[in-house]
């Protein structure tokens, strides 16, 4: 988030642009915005706002190029950037200049005519993809019919395909040249268009880092809300609501107010909503005494009172038609969502709930009642709202949302506070709550307990969907717990219900998961009775479990020699045992036989013929292979030859090729050792663009995987190169390979460019270990902070790191005891961390291995330490007696410990205390 300064900044960039404006008489906002400003330190500027040329903007200030912003926003919106020549503001205004015929550039310029041809073909020339050259055949024809049709068609199936459009065209083009590409398209640009423009600004305001780039998003956000207002769209809450909580994140009260009042005029249908923002504006900013004082307002107001209000400079009018319980409705969602029990405790005494507008809010409120455990205020507004209109569904699912919220409650707990509410407070059970319940249960991969809620729905006669199933059923693989797939499959079928193809995939893949191919394969026989066809996804789900499994291959004429023999060597044992021999020659001959076979070259091989025979049975079935078809067969082959052959199969069948299947390449190339041709895969026409640095990533991966490190990071810089990110799976592989002495900073590098934060803490514990390893202490302690602070709330996972760090120590064959005690000593002085009993053990055998009796001596003591600071006092008695009483160096510690952790206590008192802490102990 940017500093306090930056608000500032944008206060008096709006100040300076303000001053260079001439308001419309019309404009109340801006009239009551410049009349609030100081106007006393303004600079002279030009009185009429113009549209200056291209030379004499490159020399703008950053006040001036906001001043242009405000005239242009307030009367032409013209474009917005004043930046230099070549810079993305003068490409978006003429890309639109080009497509509009004209050119922009001011006639008095003394650019040639000749620098603007030039700089008009370089804007041209601009590539909106990479390579073009890249995309494959499917994806050009589809270009090809797109073109002929010469106009463009959108329905509600493309909105996420249309949203991406509009965001690549507003990172090529900026914002201004958007609208008027879409004009010049014969597309009007609409809501959807605006919304879409809108959510990239302020992602970019969000993301970067830079001051002046997170200014002129936020202008350019505010520029596009006053030109939707223009061509008459109504301002909803989808498009200004991410705006007024950027806002509000960035701590901009000034600017929150100025731009709430601006997009407020004639918009008094959500003057409600606006009361919600302005809460969760002062609530951000800790200001007490303006939450104080809308509550109070809201407290003495309560029969609709509308002359006192004093929140966000609403005008009485507004007021009225705004209504005091929507106004109250609205504070206090702002107030529950941030928990703030005061409050929400004095508005509910007054807030009648069962007129709030939105079941929505009622939700919300529930939860928050959850959150601060009110179960008495929760059952006193379901008592309410029974009384009401309400229905019983809803309020169903207003329990559900309660029971769910309360802090630290285990699933079980959470299900018997559903019931039990549900039970005490006469409501039923509705089906929608039940699946809610059920999907709880799933996230917690609780498949078992989610599956004992179906049966008590069965039960009670409720319906449920099967996509709660599908729910279900991906719990169990999560989870691990295969066999309840039996459970599944028994309900669905007593219950009559209808399953698709993708519950029978899921079922099948659980089968396979179990080693059970034999009831996969019976799941697709019973297809028929469900009027269903088998698929492509069924038969792979097959295909990749018997890839998964491995053989154990011997040299098939030595295994049968060794074999023979020893089946004589055993039944002539066993004969002569039946006359007395020795039970211990015959455990011989057996432990020979394994060692004979230990000692034949035995290989691992997945298992080719069970999967290519999955293939044969899909032909059989008329069943056509699919991508994640030949991704299996690729990704498994062995030979060179196999992976051609598939592969041309692929290209013969008419499937396309995705990401996948390339990935499959490299990774098949390189288990050959074809490692020039794994890094020619991604060189090939058919690469998708948007997909290339991903596949990169696994080229990276499989080259690290199979010791070509160099080219594996030469891979790496090609990805950095070409501004793209390495794909953070691909780096935890190369960490892992990496692990040889002076890699150290490679390594630091490779983990700050890991941006998932689970792998990131996976990528760290690599790098503290490899310190360890090679005796970086200063590495080690730095990132072991920043684990820690990651960690500052979860004692045990700490607990973790440190007990893996020190045994790393323990394990290592020449243990370096002064590092492990230096390690020590800095973990306690400047991470403030004691290190558990468990690390002091390993330590200590470290100290054995190494027969170093000093360092044995200081652990020794630094346990007794730690025993007493835990309040464990029997143990640490124990351990006081095996401590070498010769040495006048322990007696001072053990005597500091006993002053500092032992406290005196008189009479009995301290020895019942001390009786209890033994049998404690």
């Amino acid at each position: 988030m940017p500093p306090s300064k930056a608000a500032k900044n944008l206060s008096s960039l709006l100040r300076s642009a303000i001053k260079t404006t001439t308001p419309k008489p019309d404009d109340a906002t801006l009239k009551h915005f410049v009349g609030s400003l100081d106007t006393s330190s303004s600079s002279p500027t030009t009185s009429t706002p113009h549209i200056r040329s291209p030379k004499s903007r490159s020399k703008a200030s950053v006040s001036k190029a906001f001043s242009d912003l405000a005239i242009e926003s307030f009367k032409i919106y013209a474009p917005l950037y004043p930046g230099r020549r070549m810079g993305m503001g003068y490409l978006s205004k003429d890309i639109s200049s080009i497509l509009c015929g004209a050119s922009t550039l001011d006639a008095g310029s003394s650019d040639s005519i000749e620098e603007n041809d030039e700089y008009v073909g370089s804007v041209l020339d601009t590539p909106w993809f990479s390579t073009l050259s890249h995309s494959n055949i499917s994806l050009r024809r589809k270009e090809v019919s797109r073109d002929r049709k010469q106009k463009w068609i959108f329905k509600s199936t493309q909105t996420h395909r249309f949203d991406r459009l509009v965001k690549m065209c507003g990172q090529k083009l900026g914002t201004d040249a958007t609208i008027q590409v879409f004009g010049k398209l014969g597309r009007e640009t609409g809501v959807k268009e605006f919304n879409a423009l809108i959510g990239l600004c302020i992602a970019k305001a969000r993301e970067t880092r830079y001051e002046d780039v997170w200014l002129q998003e936020i202008s350019k956000v505010y520029k596009l809300l006053m030109l939707m207002r223009e061509r008459g769209f109504k301002l909803e809450e989808e498009s200004y609501g991410p705006f007024l909580m950027l806002l509000i994140d960035m701590e901009m009260v000034e600017e929150f107010h100025f731009f709430c009042g601006a997009i407020r005029d004639g918009n008094s249908s959500s003057l409600s909503r606006f009361a919600y923002y302005e809460m969760l504006l002062w609530i951000r900013v800790n200001n007490e005494v303006k939450i104080q004082e809308l509550c109070d307002f809201i407290a003495t107001n309560d029969e609709g009172d509308e002359t006192n209000f004093k929140g966000i400079e609403i005008r009485q009018p507004d007021l009225a038609l705004a209504g005091m319980y929507k106004l109250s409705e609205h504070y206090l969602l702002a107030l529950c969502e941030s928990d703030r029990k005061k409050e929400v405790l004095l508005l509910l005494e007054i807030v009648d709930i069962t007129k709030f507008s939105s079941l929505d809010n009622l939700t919300n409120i529930f939860g928050s009642l959850g959150r601060l455990s009110l179960e008495s205020c929760a059952e006193k507004f379901i008592r309410a709202l029974k009384g009401s209109d309400t229905g019983a569904e809803n309020i169903s699912n207003f329990i559900y949302s309660y029971a769910t919220s309360v802090p630290n409650l285990a699933v079980d707990d959470v299900i018997s506070k559903f019931k039990l509410l549900h039970l005490e407070l006469e409501v039923v059970p509705s089906s929608a709550a039940y699946e809610k319940l059920i999907g709880h249960c799933c996230n917690s991969l609780k498949a078992h307990v989610a599956l004992d809620i179906v049966d008590q729905m069965f039960e009670a006669g409720l319906t449920l969907s099967i996509e709660t199933f599908h729910s279900i059923l991906c719990a169990c693989e999560e989870s691990c717990d295969y066999n309840l797939v039996h459970r599944i499959y028994s309900m669905i079928c007593h219950n009559n219900l209808k399953p698709n193809n993708e519950t029978f995939r899921a079922m099948i893949n659980l089968r396979v998961k179990m080693k059970d191919f034999e009831g996969a394969y019976n799941m697709i026989k019973d297809l028929e009775n469900m009027n269903l066809m088998p698929t492509a996804g069924m038969y792979n789900a097959i295909m990749a479990g018997y890839f998964r499994e491995w053989m154990i291959v011997l040299t098939l004429q030595t295994a049968e020699e060794i074999c023979e023999k020893k089946k004589q060597m055993l039944n002539s044992g066993l004969n002569e045992n039946q006359s007395g021999l020795d039970q211990f020659a015959i455990f011989k001959l057996c432990v020979d036989f394994l060692l004979d076979l230990l000692h034949l070259n035995i290989s691992l091989q997945k298992n080719m013929h069970a999967g290519l025979r999955v293939l044969m049975q899909m032909e059989d079935a008329d069943v056509k292979p699919d991508s994640q078809t030949f991704t299996y067969l690729i990704g498994n082959c062995v030979l060179e030859e196999d992976i051609v052959k598939y592969y041309e199969e692929l290209k013969c069948s008419g499937v396309q090729i995705t990401k996948h299947i390339f990935m499959a390449l490299i990774n098949a190339y390189a288990a050959c050792g074809q490692f020039e041709k794994a890094k020619k895969v991604v060189l090939d026409k058919g690469v998708p663009v948007k997909s290339l640095s991903e596949i990169k990533s696994v080229l990276a991966s499989a080259l690290a995987s199979h010791g070509q490190i160099s080219e594996a990071l030469d891979v790496c810089e090609e990805i950095k190169e070409a501004e793209c990110n390495l794909e953070p799976k691909a780096i935890i592989c190369l960490m892992d390979h990496l692990q040889t002495e002076g890699q150290l900073s490679r390594l630091i590098q490779l983990l700050e460019e890991l941006k998932d934060s689970d792998l990131w803490i996976d990528g760290c514990c690599k790098v503290i270990l490899y310190c360890v390893q090679f005796k970086h202490l200063s590495s080690a302690v730095d990132l072991l902070k920043q684990l820690v602070d990651k960690f500052c709330d979860d004692e045990v996972a700490t607990e973790v790191i440190f007990d893996e760090v020190f045994s790393k120590i323990a394990e290592s064959e020449r243990a370096d005891m002064q590092f492990g005690l230096n390690l020590l000593q800095a973990i306690k002085e400047q991470l403030d961390v004691r290190p558990s009993r468990k690390s002091l053990d390993f330590l200590l055998g470290a100290c054995a291995s190494a027969k170093d009796l000093q360092s044995s001596n200081l652990i020794w003591k630094e346990m007794y330490q730690a025993l007493l600071a835990s309040g464990a006092h029997a143990s640490a008695t124990k351990m006081l007696n095996k401590m070498p009483k010769d040495d006048p160096h322990v007696q001072c510690v053990i005597k500091a410990c006993k002053a500092t952790y032992i406290k005196p206590a008189s009479g009995t008192g301290k020895k019942k205390k001390n009786k209890k802490d033994m049998a404690r102990e």
